[in-house]
């Protein structure tokens, strides 16, 4: 049975690359120590009929035998992959050690001295390929002095490809471009040559310069295969707009203009594979079209021509949903229905509309002073979402060369309590757009509105919560106003892998960075100084028609990245930082604003808002939603992440952080930021978690434990980790979903 299996290395090479060359991995083992997968698998029977065992092996891992023939492939695969790296002498010798019935291997890798690329020369045998190539010199990864590695060399080799057949040659491909290397002038040094011969499709062809096409006629085809098309197309309407053809069988689902703008190809023009790849991905992102290809045939009439066939599948265009939920909070029962609709190419521009309806029903029992009235919530929403950029004075090349969403939203929430009753109107204008790569994405929240209104308040909520000095909370307080909100914003996201890859950074050598900012309230505040508006002396406020508004300004950063051990271990750590400010017109930022700690995505040894401000605890160490919140944070987080069996993976998370506000309130006594005590205020938590991964989705499961407990100074208490109390410090969390 295979034990172990090691790469060391005496050169300056990377192991963990070669490592990929290895054929026979040694079981995996959980968290890298216990190998309990081929442990399970070993308590199957040996009758494989039985289901039991079937299941039993399923989830389990097979011992593996060890199997020289793999490894000497391996090590001839990793020594030819030292070579490529430049050290043309280096070599791999295979080691086993083998004792009883148990084999450990070692690939130990021998480099010597590396070659390096003393000159490069260029042999081009078409001219107009040698002027393009000679011209594109400054974008080259060649230059004297660099190591002779064969993985740069097709690195080349694709950016040449790349370049060629985004100025017209289409047939151009990387087989085209080669490479000699004089190794014979001594000291590790390499004379090396690009070479890119003429033109043959086969063997008996005659050599003749690389041809350079331009694009002929452009064909839209709805519904159709261009096979089909050709048919058909006397049966088809037809309609020249912009130089291009469109064809369908009825009226056209989508504006001919807006396909125009979508395509990046266009009759006359030189072909480009960068303007095929924008055209496929432009169509493909519209929510009316099921499915897009883009073909290329050479032209009939013209050799040095290639007429494009684009053809979109439409699919459904309305779309119904409902959804029926129940819910249990502390005892009182509800539950809560939702309809939906969507048309998904309005306007013929493939523009979504998205309406919802939702209603929900609580049944509350045991509020003491209050009468016997039930949580009645309803709530409308409206989404209109452009795949485009609606938005003037932007040059079509702009448009053209990124995936732009322009998205206006409308919803209104009433809420009836038997303390209170509360609407809620918001409308906004955003805009989204990134690059085809996914990588890069941009939000900016043009104009977002939001108006809270608070028609009733029950007398018995007024005198207990609001109005008595004894009980006075200046939060609570500014909570239960009118309120409005008048903000902008932007955020910028940046991810190593695409979003579109699911769970991009689970396992995988990944980082991602998230930065956003918004204000509100200044534009209103500068106009109520300029124009001596309204001014409430008992809000102490500036308002509009009579309702406050808020102002205040924040800020988010969020890093995430991921180290891969191997294929079932990894790491991943992440650190988030938030401040927001409230000023001008505002002393305390709306409560939808203020920041929260604790729970499934936060410091996970708290239950969700059961941590800070600062040293702050809830009132006999129950959760005080309303004074449990801050004007910044902190979270810090490692866990290390590890495959099970089957579709279980394990994780064991140690979590740090904390909220705190920026002003000295008195209802949050200890809650305040302060540089010289706010390290002592960070709390520590760490936890073990099961994770479900359908890869799609992933189910979790974890349970904290506290270690460092901020809301005490001393004693055992704020050392849960060495005093603890399960009771007292464990936290249970289910969630969908990686925390971060």
């Amino acid at each position: 049975m295979l034990e172990r299996v090691a790469v060391r290395a005496d050169g300056d090479v990377s192991t963990a690359e070669l490592s990929g060359y290895i054929r026979q991995h040694a079981n995996s083992k959980w968290f890298s120590l216990f190998k309990v997968p081929m442990s399970v698998y070993c308590i199957s029977g040996t009758d494989s009929t039985r289901r039991f065992n079937r299941f039993i092996q399923r989830i389990g891992e097979a011992p593996v035998v060890y199997d020289s023939v793999l490894a000497e492939r391996g090590r001839a695969d990793m020594e030819a992959a030292v070579r490529n790296l430049g050290y043309l002498q280096g070599s791999v010798s295979l080691q086993e050690k083998r004792k009883k019935r148990r084999a450990e291997v070692r690939y130990q890798v021998h480099t010597g001295k590396r070659y390096i690329v003393d000159a490069i020369g260029y042999r081009i045998d078409d001219p107009a390929v040698e002027e393009l190539v000679l011209r594109d010199t400054l974008e080259s990864l060649l230059y004297p002095g660099m190591p002779f590695d064969a993985n740069v060399l097709n690195e080349e080799r694709s950016r040449l490809t790349s370049l060629l057949q985004n100025t017209g040659y289409y047939r151009f491909t990387k087989s085209h471009v080669r490479f000699e290397a004089d190794t014979t002038l001594g000291d590790q040094r390499v004379a090396l040559t690009l070479c890119i011969p003429l033109y043959r499709a086969t063997v008996t062809d005659t050599l003749r310069p690389h041809q350079r096409y331009a694009i002929g006629t452009v064909n839209y085809l709805t519904d159709l295969e261009p096979q089909t098309f050709k048919q058909q197309r006397a049966q088809l309407d037809s309609m020249v707009v912009r130089s291009l053809h469109f064809y369908q069988h009825r009226d056209m689902p989508l504006r001919p203009l807006f396909l125009v703008n979508k395509t990046d190809l266009r009759p006359g023009r030189l072909f480009h594979e960068s303007d095929v790849q924008s055209t496929y991905s432009n169509l493909s992102s519209l929510s009316a079209v099921m499915g897009t290809s883009v073909t290329l045939e050479p032209s009939a009439t013209a050799p040095d021509t290639l007429d494009a066939y684009v053809s979109v599948l439409m699919g459904k265009r309305h779309g119904v949903s409902a959804e029926l939920e129940g819910t249990n909070s502390a005892g009182d029962f509800g539950a809560a229905v939702s309809l939906g609709y969507q048309n998904r190419n309005l306007f013929r521009r493939s523009a979504l509309l998205s309406l919802k309806l939702r209603g929900a029903f609580e049944a509350i029992k045991g509020l003491e002073g209050y009468t016997d009235e039930n949580y009645i919530e309803y709530s409308a929403e409206a989404n209109l979402n452009f795949p485009e950029f609606m938005l003037p004075f932007l040059s079509r090349r702009f448009r053209r060369a990124v995936n732009a969403q322009s998205i206006a939203s409308l919803m209104f929430d009433s809420q009836d309590r038997p303390e209170f009753h509360r609407r809620v109107l918001t409308a906004a204008w955003r805009y989204r757009w990134n690059r085809f790569d996914l990588k890069r994405q941009h939000r900016v929240d043009l104009l977002d509105l939001n108006y809270v209104f608070m028609p009733w308040i029950s007398e018995t909520f007024q005198r207990e919560y609001l109005s008595d000095a004894g009980s006075r909370n200046a939060i609570l307080r500014y909570n239960y106003e009118n309120l409005f909100i008048m903000k902008a914003g932007y955020t910028f996201q940046y991810t190593s892998v695409p979003p579109n890859m699911q769970n991009a950074t689970y396992g995988k050598n990944a980082f991602s960075v998230r930065a956003s900012i918004e204000s509100a309230g200044n534009l209103l505040y500068g106009l109520s100084h300029l124009l001596d508006g309204q001014h409430s002396d008992r809000l102490d406020a500036y308002t509009l028609f009579n309702i406050a508004y808020a102002q205040y300004v924040k800020g988010d950063f969020d890093f995430v990245k991921s180290f891969s051990f191997d294929d079932r271990n990894s790491l991943a750590v992440h650190l988030a930082v938030g401040v927001a400010y409230p000023y001008g017109n505002s002393t305390v930022l709306p409560y939808e604003k203020r920041y929260f700690s604790g729970g499934a995505n936060s410091v996970r040894g708290w239950s969700v808002r059961g941590l800070g401000p600062g040293s702050f605890t809830g009132s006999d160490g129950k959760v005080d939603f309303i004074r449990q919140t801050g004007d910044m944070h902190l979270d810090m987080s490692a866990e290390y992440r590890t495959h099970l069996f089957w579709k279980i993976d394990g994780a064991v998370f140690v979590d740090a952080g904390n909220i705190w506000t920026l002003r000295d309130y008195e209802e949050q006594p200890g809650g305040q930021f302060r540089f010289d005590t706010f390290w002592k205020q960070i709390a520590v938590a760490y936890g073990l978690g099961i994770r479900l991964n359908f890869g799609y989705f992933i189910l979790r499961l974890d349970g904290g434990m506290k270690a460092v407990n901020p809301a005490y100074e001393s004693g055992r208490e704020r050392y849960p980790i060495i005093h603890p109390r399960f009771g007292r410090d464990f936290q249970l969390h289910f969630a969908v979903g990686l925390p971060y």
